[in-house]
């Protein structure tokens, strides 16, 4: 009896044990669980990131014209999701750059193609002292893009442009001057192109290098198609110069061929709306061969239908 007794004594001491074991371990689950949830916003905190802002360029480029003016043609675009996006409806700031002050020219929205020209007078411009003209176009920034600018240096020049026809022969005579020091000096070994204008863009007609005398004469195609007077819109460029970039000059001459504008049916063609009888009879037939077959065939099945055999009813003899 002493046996069981002490045996159940020491039963009821683990039973005890174990119980403020339990207890213990219950007391002491709740702490490691806030700890780990603790530990894990601060690890989530960490690995959030701000997001990075959009990083614009801007392309810039100036086009000196030959009626004392210059437009400023910049463009906004950005790289996103590998691929470059054009920005529009964006305000870009164009600025004249001095060796003392930003002189403010002005400022442009871009349109849909994150496209923007400002078109500034000549004469209200200050060049240094080597004739040259610096301007800065700037985009802001906003809460999604990084600010971005770009500069351009050009030297003050403009191109005289003199069309002449002799018989059947018509011909253009170009002049380039600098124009940066106030005095009128030649410019010899510059490409100039002449363009005709069109709708989607100008077309190359010809190309001239100016002598030392910084002129060129360039012949013009007599059989160019012009508009309802015949008249061409002729356009004398020089792109992308290193010393002055971008200089144009039009002038406008009645030597292309009449372009009708009225408005005439279009005959019957193969590349008009309009097809020839012969392909309208033989698609006509085609269709009424195909579908003719299709009927051909429902009426057929609703033949064997009716003619499908009847099972008699048996009679039942009373």
């Amino acid at each position: 009896m002493k046996e069981f007794s002490t045996l159940a004594t020491y039963t009821k001491i683990f039973r005890k044990a174990y119980l403020l074991a339990g207890l213990l371990l219950l007391l002491c689950i709740p702490g490691i669980l806030f700890a780990q949830t603790d530990s894990t916003k601060t690890e989530a905190k960490s690995e959030i990131e701000e997001p990075s802002l959009i990083a614009p360029s801007v392309d810039f480029i100036s086009v000196q014209k030959s009626d004392k003016t210059i437009d400023l043609k910049a463009g906004l675009k950005a790289k996103i999701k590998g691929t470059f996006t054009q920005l529009p409806l964006l305000k870009i700031t164009f600025r004249l750059l001095t060796d003392t002050e930003q002189q403010p020219l002005g400022f442009v929205i871009t349109d849909q193609q994150g496209k923007a020209v400002l078109n500034v007078k000549v004469d209200s411009l200050k060049t240094d002292k080597e004739g040259k003209l610096h301007f800065k176009a700037m985009f802001a920034g906003n809460k999604s893009m990084d600010p971005a600018d770009e500069e351009v240096t050009i030297k003050r020049a403009r191109i005289e442009i003199v069309p002449q026809k002799e018989d059947s022969l018509l011909t253009v005579k170009i002049k380039l001057i600098d124009e940066g020091t106030g005095a009128e000096v030649p410019v010899p070994e510059i490409a100039v192109g002449i363009f005709v204008k069109r709708l989607f863009g100008p077309l190359k007609v010809a190309e001239g290098t100016t002598d030392s005398t910084g002129q060129a004469s360039v012949e013009i195609p007599n059989n160019l198609p012009g508009d309802t007077k015949g008249n061409i819109t002729l356009l004398a460029k020089v792109d992308e110069n290193e010393l002055y970039g971008n200089i144009e000059a039009t002038v406008i001459q009645p030597w292309g061929t009449f372009v009708s504008d009225k408005l005439n049916e279009l005959p019957r063609a193969l590349w008009s709306p309009h097809p020839p009888l012969w392909m309208l009879i033989t698609f006509a037939i085609l269709m009424t061969v195909v579908w003719g077959h299709y009927l051909v065939i429902i009426i057929q099945l609703f033949r064997l239908r009716k003619e499908e055999p009847h099972t008699p009813i048996p009679v039942t003899k009373s």
